[in-house]
């Protein structure tokens, strides 16, 4: 009876003891990622993914240098950009293109990410020192803005446009072309006119003119149209319509909108400043089309990756096109094997 006791109190202790052993196994432990599949540039439709695989730790400051006209757009994107990492704070600065570029190359600012209203800006002033890759994302057509009160409004329109700036009293702005890309294509799209309009002498009597203004960068002029100190100004259709202002549609001729004209848009030619004092260079006419890039070395390097990559997504190519700025889907770059590997899956 003793015999058969002991017995018993080892299986019971034998019991509990596999019980334990049952009980300290480790949970599953949680997928950080969705259960879709992982494998990388594997999409089972061509559209552009809709969101980028979130880093919920992501924080820091980014700041974000770019183009005016891209200031409503990528404001909004910033704005559900920080939906998804609510730690990470943006500090956006517009300009023009080179302006900016150059608050990098020759004010050595930190920046996580640059926008150039024409991508070989990018290569220009940044390669190779400070980028090697730029991403293409967008696109833009160039017009006349005009209010209700301009002198003429009424009269305006795709063919009499050149006239009418040439009436007296009639006043009409533009970039600086050594500033801001929308300033050189002003002057492109006169050139252009000349030969599409057989009018022999426009861009002489529109460059400079007596009604010819000249601010830094194009979103400098909507406030003089606004307030009636400016009748018309060369801007860029997206940047028209998101101040709803009136504007003239130029023809796909001139408007630096359609690459079938490409060969055509190359005979405009303008001469702007160099990257050194004292030094000029030439830019050739083509279609607009924006560059992204973030600088070579940066301490916001992933900051900014995190936040191209929404620009890229189905998202930010929506926000885009409702800006009246075209995305580029698929994306196209320089070399996809200098692009962040994240990135790579909305090019080319």
């Amino acid at each position: 009876m003793k015999r058969f006791s002991v017995i018993g109190i080892c299986l019971a202790i034998s019991l509990v003891l596999s019980l334990a052993v049952g009980c300290a196994e480790p949970a599953p432990t949680e997928p950080t990622t969705p259960t879709t599949p992982t494998t990388p540039n594997t999409p089972t439709t061509p559209t552009t993914p809709t969101e980028p695989e979130p880093t919920p730790e992501l924080s820091g400051t980014l700041h974000i240098f770019h183009a005016g006209s891209l200031t409503a757009p990528w404001d909004e994107i910033t704005r559900n950009f920080n939906e998804i990492y609510p730690d990470v704070e943006v500090l956006s600065e517009a300009a023009g293109s080179s302006t900016t570029i150059r608050k990098v190359t020759e004010l050595q600012k930190e920046c996580g990410v640059i926008g150039s209203a024409d991508y070989a800006e990018i290569p220009r002033l940044m390669f190779p020192d400070f980028a090697d890759w730029y991403i293409i994302f967008a696109a833009n057509t160039m017009c006349i803005a005009y209010t209700d009160s301009s002198q003429f409004a009424d009269e305006i329109d795709s063919d009499s446009w050149y006239e009418i700036l040439q009436r007296e009293g009639v006043t009409y702005g533009r970039s600086d072309p050594d500033q801001d890309p929308c300033g050189y294509r002003t002057l492109m799209v006169w050139q252009l006119a000349e030969a599409h309009y057989s009018s022999s002498g426009l861009y002489d009597d529109l460059y400079q003119a007596e009604g010819d203004i000249m601010r830094p960068k194009s979103v400098d002029l909507i406030a003089l149209l606004e307030s009636g100190d400016l009748d018309y100004a060369f801007e860029y259709t997206s940047v028209a319509s998101q101040h709803g202002l009136n504007y003239v549609t130029l023809p796909p001729q001139i408007n630096l909108a359609d690459e079938t004209y490409s060969d055509f848009y190359a005979t405009a030619v303008v001469e702007i400043a160099g990257t050194e004092p004292g030094t000029t260079i030439e830019q050739r006419g083509k279609a607009i089309v924006y560059g992204v890039t973030i600088p070579t070395g940066s301490a916001e390097h992933d900051l900014g990756v995190a936040w191209i990559e929404y620009l890229l997504t189905e998202e930010g190519n929506a926000i885009m096109a409702a800006s009246g700025q075209p995305p580029v889907v698929p994306a196209q770059t320089n070399d996809q094997s200098l692009v962040p590997e994240s990135l790579r899956k909305y090019l080319d």
